[in-house]
């Protein structure tokens, strides 16, 4: 299948390429490198096509996808910092809602009718109850969960006004890891995810890493999520992609969460990465950052229902692990 991959620079988009490109899929990439890094591309085949524009150029994507033969999209181009988008809300709609509209627009005008979604448990908020079923109310507390929860519904009224139109919207709880051979990896800046963050402490590149709370209503006071190894998250794009059919009703719009269904501790993850990475790094306890919930972790049930799908990994040690290979040959990200 010939697929366009938008944010195929980035982190989770540059997994999607590796494995759309190693299964013999015809890859064509869309990120305008703001975030996203040319070398990731370059190490995986340095001949695949990069289309370097914002998602808000409609008219460049439709080329594209029209000059590329594309089939299906798969789109990972997203603003994707919760601090940022309660400072800077415009560029999160503009990006993660009118983009996506726009690359909507593209799509129809092309005849490209397939789209699986990067969506994102933030769309939640703070649900009352654990685990978080696709049913549960979705009522996001900062505008990247509401930004994202647009295109929902933008994406269920495209689909009733066309019959052609299929899409899965997923919803993603924590991603970690990184390809297990070592051949791309994570690279943010700022950087805020959790495994990095404390990965990046124990290379000596920050003095400690902090807790931000340990009087939460947990097992051990500290706030549980789930975490997802990015290689069972793109498996799982996989999987939907091939699955989506506007002809069959349970297949014309799909909507799941992709978590392992068991929700780990910021000490546990913290002691997970002691142990891979052999380094007794310094914790420290900060106060408790607003919006964060004690526990968010998913109810993947729908999904391996629906589809079979469930993910291989579920324990924090592995993704530690695999990440742990990338940051030790790359203590500078892509560009050390």
């Amino acid at each position: 299948m010939k697929v366009l991959v938008t944010g195929g620079a980035g982190y989770i988009g540059s997994h999607a390429v590796l494995r759309l490109h190693e299964d013999g899929h015809d890859v064509v990439v869309l990120d305008n490198l703001f975030r996203g890094h040319r070398e990731a591309l370059d190490a995986i085949d340095p001949a695949i096509p990069l289309v370097q524009c914002d998602l808000g150029d409609t008219d460049t994507i439709a080329a594209a996808l029209k000059e590329h033969g594309v089939e299906a999209v798969m789109n990972f181009a997203a603003l994707a910092y919760v601090g940022e988008s309660v400072e800077q809300p415009l560029i999160y709609y503009r990006n993660n809602t009118a983009g996506v509209i726009s690359l909507l627009e593209a799509m129809r005008n092309a005849g490209v009718r397939k789209l699986v979604h990067s969506s994102t448990c933030a769309t939640y908020g703070e649900p009352a109850t654990m685990p978080i079923t696709e049913d549960t109310p979705q009522a996001p507390i900062n505008p990247y969960g509401a930004s994202k929860l647009f295109v929902e519904r933008v994406f269920a009224d495209e689909a009733a006004a066309d019959k052609d139109f299929a899409y899965a919207a997923l919803r993603y709880f924590n991603v970690a890891g990184s390809d297990p051979q070592g051949r791309i990896g994570e690279d943010h800046e700022p950087e805020t995810h959790l495994i990095p963050v404390l990965l990046n402490t124990a290379l000596g590149k920050r003095d400690s890493a902090t807790i931000f709370g340990t009087d939460y209503d947990t097992p051990d006071g500290t706030c549980v999520r789930d975490y997802i190894h990015v290689c069972d998250l793109i498996d799982a794009h996989v999987t939907v992609m091939n699955a989506l059919d506007p002809r069959k009703p349970d297949r014309k719009e799909m909507i799941f969460n992709l978590g392992t269904g068991h929700g780990f501790s910021v000490k546990q993850i913290i002691d997970a990465v002691k142990k891979v990475t052999g380094v007794d790094f310094t914790v420290k306890t900060g106060d408790r950052r607003p919006g964060d919930p004690p526990s968010l972790y998913a109810d993947p049930r729908k999904i391996k229902d629906a589809l079979g799908w469930e993910a291989s990994v579920k324990d924090p040690e592995t993704m530690a692990q695999h990440a742990w290979a990338w940051f030790q040959k790359h203590p500078d990200g892509y560009g050390g």
